[in-house]
């Protein structure tokens, strides 16, 4: 993974985090960062880790070069549509979808046992 810039400067409406602990961010296309750097900031995020303070890349999970191709708008510019991929990494279930949404599950905790 490496650190892009430009990603690092989104806005904060780009950035959700709903009650069921479900992380979302939205990849901008038009943009200059890639798909998977969105991805890498977004998993940075949520772990407290710094990108290049990682020790991971996503080829230990994903193969990020055909991530990057799987939802790049075709030489046309129009945008794919009506697909997604989910997989996981960190135990963590990632769904990248065609219109540039990431959503990011973090492991189920196991529940604690009442007394």
């Amino acid at each position: 993974m490496y650190r892009n810039e430009a990603h690092a400067k989104q806005t904060p409406q780009q950035h959700t985090v709903q009650n069921s602990g479900t992380y979302y961010i939205k990849h901008d296309f038009d943009g200059p960062a890639e798909l998977t750097t969105t991805l890498a900031h977004a998993l940075s995020d949520i772990s407290g880790v710094d990108v290049t303070d990682t020790g991971f890349t996503l080829y230990d999970y994903i193969d990020p070069d055909a991530l990057d191709a799987l939802f790049k708008p075709a030489a046309d510019a129009e945008r794919r549509f009506n697909g997604n991929l989910t997989f996981t990494v960190w135990n963590h279930t990632v769904t990248v979808y065609s219109d540039g949404q990431i959503a990011i599950v973090p492991p189920q905790q196991p529940t604690r046992p009442t007394r």
